[in-house]
């Protein structure tokens, strides 16, 4: 068995929101006791900040500021012992180049081991869900666009329903069922245009969505986020190096 002490250290900026976060912890910790067992557990530092500021900035475009808090937190994860640090939340990797640059450890995109599923799978076209930010603009489109990989997103009045699903619900810890078989139907209209498989690209999506209730692969970015990161605490920081560049 391999010593506590041996294994990585994660940093997590999280709380954006902290039903998300909750998530990351679960998982990353779930994914450590099945590859060592017993009472093992992963090393984290996770810096859960008050989503309602983060959410003022991005209502009125201050993404700067955002950069800048988020990029200190960042230092402070690393003075604190990260080995590699992660942002839990597909949206505000719209500051992840600053972030990535205001530290010296590696920074995990949450697009790249959806990416890696991805071609594992032979997926070439999907359906993207997530806050209209993530939806409309190509901080995270951009990536799968450059692996090769087409992106369908809703029709602007479906974005909008799937925006505010989860700044209404999934973030207040609220799951209901009228809300899933929207989310349904804008997948059906997604898939009819082509996509052979659907990404959560919001990282509360999976509270409301899962396999059973598509008719296509779904990718879950949480899910291979926290996947990722636990392979990081387990084997260091050197597989998510060439996913970086």
């Amino acid at each position: 068995m391999t010593p506590i002490n041996t294994l990585n250290t994660i940093g997590l900026l999280g709380g954006m929101s902290w039903e998300s976060s909750l998530l990351y912890y679960q998982q990353i910790n779930q994914h450590i006791r099945v590859a060592l067992g017993g009472l093992h557990s992963a090393p984290i530092i996770l810096d859960s900040v008050d989503f309602s500021i983060i959410a003022a900035w991005q209502q009125t475009n201050e993404w700067d500021k955002a950069s800048i808090y988020l990029s200190q937190r960042a230092q402070k994860l690393e003075a604190a012992g990260a080995s590699c640090v992660a942002i839990a939340t597909n949206t505000m990797h719209k500051v992840y180049d600053a972030i990535a640059s205001s530290v010296s450890v590696p920074v995990l995109h949450i697009a790249q081991p959806t990416i890696a599923a991805l071609h594992d799978a032979g997926i070439q076209r999907i359906a993207f869900l997530g806050t209209r930010y993530s939806m409309t603009e190509d901080f995270i489109r951009s990536r799968f666009a450059q692996a090769g990989i087409d992106v369908l997103v809703p029709e602007a009045t479906d974005c909008d329903c799937i925006h505010n699903v989860i700044f209404d619900e999934l973030c207040q810890g609220l799951v209901r069922r009228h809300s899933k078989h929207q989310y349904q139907h804008i997948v059906s209209k997604l898939t009819q245009q082509g996509a052979q498989g659907v990404v959560l690209g919001c990282t509360e999506i999976g509270l409301l969505l899962t396999q059973n209730d598509v008719d296509v692969p779904l990718f879950d970015t949480t899910a291979l986020h926290t996947r990722a990161l636990a392979d990081v605490v387990l084997h260091g920081t050197q597989p998510i190096n060439t996913l970086q560049q």
